[in-house]
């Protein structure tokens, strides 16, 4: 049995994985999270009462707070999630980014370094500290036959990415200097229940739903590589039990689609599903300007995960979509609401963090 330290465990990606701990092994899991405007503990309700779950309010930049967990959950395994991850937000405002994505995990693998070296040598061999991060580290791919290998040089684009590269770095250099047994994993972009609504498909389930204009950047042509979240759930719990220390895996779900086809699948989904009497939810897309440095192709290489540790996604982008589209339309009135109406209402009518 691991006992799984999940940063970042009340966000969008974090809560599918500590989900499918509790639910798919026998494993404890502690999630530690500051919960700012992404990070939600009714994505984890349905674990909520589990003995095997924990939760921790803390911000990975607090060291004696961390180190305070490792000490009384005595972890196994680190997967480190904790992120700040919106390219807009990331552009309006890269401090955060710089401060969570790149001094926190810093700090978390100084916790780490000293909790690693506190332990026997059978718990040190069993010790797992696994970094999850992005393709868009990467930057553009200008070759449409062209995919992400795990040896393909960095090039981000944007201060998010930069940031994400830059803990990537680290993670890596803590393993070369230090023998800390790290992995890390870099994923497209995930998709399915519990996302929060500023990305761009549940952005554009809600808006469609609520007639209001459906924002597509440029004209829509960006290609991204879909993969549904529980895959990736899935995924990161094998890497974090199973892989060897010092690699890196890439995490795809080979569903490359132009964001345009993307937002026109879910249109037509609705329009199948929860017809509008006067028009098609087609008629809401609205084209917008672009945002600067916005990248034009990402697509993973997810062949050395699958050789390796034997994982393959069991969705396709048609059966995902379509899961996700159900989901958000039974939720809309209960978890989209709440969400809608917490810290994030407060910041889009231009109130402060913790400002009543």
């Amino acid at each position: 049995m691991y006992k799984i330290l999940v940063t970042g465990g009340a966000g969008f990606i974090g809560s599918a994985l500590c989900r499918y701990i509790i639910k798919e092994t026998n494993n404890e899991v502690c999630v530690v999270d500051k919960l700012t405007y992404a990070g939600n503990l009714d994505s984890l309700e349905c674990i909520a009462e589990d003995s095997r779950y924990r939760f921790e309010c803390v911000d990975i930049c607090r060291n004696e707070a961390i180190s305070s967990i490792f000490s009384s959950f005595q972890p196994t395994t680190i997967i480190h999630l904790a992120a700040e991850s919106h390219v807009d937000r990331s552009i309006d405002g890269p401090d955060d980014f710089i401060q969570t994505n790149i001094i926190g995990t810093y700090i978390l693998l100084e916790v780490a370094r000293r909790y690693f070296f506190s332990l026997n040598e059978s718990r040190k061999l069993a010790f797992r500290f696994h970094h999850v991060s992005t393709d868009e580290v990467y930057g553009d791919l200008a070759d449409a036959q062209e995919l992400f290998k795990e040896n393909t040089p960095y090039a981000p684009s944007s201060p998010y990415a930069a940031s994400k590269a830059a803990s990537d770095h680290l993670v890596r250099a803590w393993w070369r200097t230090y023998g800390i047994p790290t992995i890390v994993t870099n994923c497209s972009n995930n998709y399915g229940p519990y996302h929060f609504p500023e990305k761009l498909i549940p952005l554009t389930i809600l808006n469609a739903l609520n007639n209001k204009p459906i924002p597509v950047y440029g004209n829509g042509e960006q290609i991204r590589d879909w993969l549904y979240v529980e895959d990736h759930a899935a995924a990161l719990h094998m890497v974090a039990t199973r892989a060897r220390p010092g690699n890196t895996y890439n995490i795809g779900g080979g569903n490359e689609r132009q964001n345009i086809e993307v937002v026109r699948t879910i249109c037509t989904i609705l329009d199948e599903i929860l017809p509008q009497p006067n028009h098609s939810y087609h008629d809401q897309i609205a084209f917008v300007p672009d945002r600067p440095g916005h990248d034009q192709r990402y697509a993973i290489d997810a062949r050395k995960i699958k050789r390796e540790l034997g994982w393959s996604p069991r969705e396709t982008f048609e059966s995902g979509i379509r899961k996700t589209v159900e989901w958000y339309i039974t939720h809309k009135d209960t978890w989209c609401r709440k969400v809608l109406s917490g810290p994030y209402a407060l910041e889009r009518l231009g109130l402060g963090k913790g400002e009543k």
